[in-house]
């Protein structure tokens, strides 16, 4: 398993090279030192596959959290639901390379969840891509396998992606690389893919480390870096699975190492020169950016992260809530249905100012009242009363308001929509 935390240096033991253990010391040693060789180590997200230590996420610390990753555990997900109906012997089960050889297709429907392009990165991804375009990130070790540092922008030749990850995919039998454009339609399929090669037809899988398989030749190469890295920073892990919680301790004696963290971790906080920022990844970035005066770099930079809209839908400035949109469609409505019973009202009482003065209809306590007994001026006049107030009606509606159609209303209430006469 991993380090477990070391006792803390005593706070009366200088720091070798900072000027104090704090983050602003920390971004004067950068600036001043013109630092050039930073060493990056980040963790698992919530979804945190690293497959050799899928049970090292109970913190939920990694620098992918915030970017919504869902957790495929967790039962209040629908993932996890759609998982158990598949019955597997045990959630983790999805990421073990011998019952991926029977049954893949459980990968495959949580792959269609959570495939790059689906998150945008945090800021925290972002910071690292920064550093690297000031020239100053050496590499950057993740345990990811989220592809979120290659959307932020980070180059592929400064990643070491210990535990694989979406980019890449392969046979797992005769190893040919399956074409991306075919890789991302068929897991958007939620289908399993085969290899492309003529009479092989093998599982192709994604270049993640699963249970039962080694750690990529690629971390083992560069696995020495650490020891020659002039500042360390380690984010978002629980440094609880070797061999990627033995990369800090590599670093040498002197060189400052940064911990931005919920919890401690492994021997961080044992040196001099290490300085913790305990707390929220995203947050803890935004501290050190700012104590090197790169936060609105860092904020615009993350700003172009942004999903870019749909082709042809015109995104909304300030998009209203559901509850917003509701109000001000009662609101519409409402001041029609004022304006309608308005004119209904100058309407009753000039028909019946008019059948005053022309047949001595009045308006009593019992309602409407007639000063002639004969029943056929009574009819006559109740003939009168239509004719003008068909008349009346159509000119005021014409002059005054306009009836909105019931096509217009559809979108609010579908079942006014008028039947057809056919």
């Amino acid at each position: 398993m991993g380090q477990e935390a070391s006792s803390l240096v005593d706070e009366d033991i200088p720091p070798q090279t900072l000027d104090a253990r704090s983050v602003e010391a920390v971004a004067d040693f950068i600036i001043e030192a013109k630092v050039e060789k930073i060493v990056v180590m980040v963790g698992y997200s919530t979804f945190g596959v690293g497959f050799r230590a899928l049970t090292d996420q109970q913190t939920g610390a990694g620098i992918s959290t915030s970017a919504g990753i869902p957790d495929f555990r967790s039962p209040d997900t629908g993932l996890y639901a759609n998982l158990a109906r598949l019955d597997l012997p045990h959630p983790e089960a999805v990421f073990d390379i011998s019952f991926f050889r029977k049954n893949p297709l459980p990968f495959y429907m949580l792959a269609n969840e959570l495939y790059p392009g689906k998150y945008r990165p945090t800021i925290a991804h972002c910071f690292i891509r920064l550093l690297s375009d000031k020239g100053m990130l050496l590499k950057l070790f993740t345990q990811n396998i989220d592809c979120l540092e290659r959307e932020a922008g980070v180059p592929d030749d400064k990643i070491v992606e210990a535990h694989g990850s979406f980019a890449r995919q392969r046979c797992i039998e005769c190893k040919t690389v399956y074409p991306d454009d075919l890789m991302r339609l068929t897991v958007e399929k939620a289908e399993v893919p085969y290899c492309i090669t003529p009479q092989c037809n093998g599982l192709v899988k994604p270049d993640i480390v699963f249970f039962g398989e080694q750690l990529p030749e690629d971390f083992f190469r560069n696995h020495s870096l650490p020891s020659t890295a002039d500042l360390c920073i380690v984010m978002g892990t629980s440094l609880s699975v070797q061999p990627f919680a033995s990369l800090p301790g590599l670093a040498a004696e002197g060189v400052p190492r940064i911990l931005i963290n919920k919890e401690l971790v492994g021997d961080l906080g044992s040196r001099a020169d290490d300085v913790l920022i305990i707390g929220d990844c995203d947050e803890g970035v935004r501290r050190l950016a700012s104590a090197l005066g790169w936060l609105d770099e860092l904020e615009a930079l993350w700003t172009t992260t942004q999903p870019v809209p749909v082709k042809g839908k015109q995104e909304p400035i300030n998009e209203k809530t559901k509850d917003e949109i509701v109000a001000d469609e009662v609101a519409k409505i409402t001041d029609e249905i004022e304006k309608s019973l308005n004119i209904s009202a100058n309407h009753t009482a000039w028909v019946k100012q008019s059948l005053s003065k022309e047949y001595g209809i009045t308006e009593s306590s019992g309602g409407a009242q007639h000063t002639h007994d004969n029943d056929k001026d009574l009819a006559t006049a109740t003939e009168r009363y239509e004719e003008l107030s068909n008349k009346h009606s159509s000119s005021t509606a014409n002059a005054q308001f306009e009836k909105p159609s019931i096509t217009e209303l559809q979108h609010v209430f579908p079942h006014m929509m008028e039947k057809s006469t056919l």
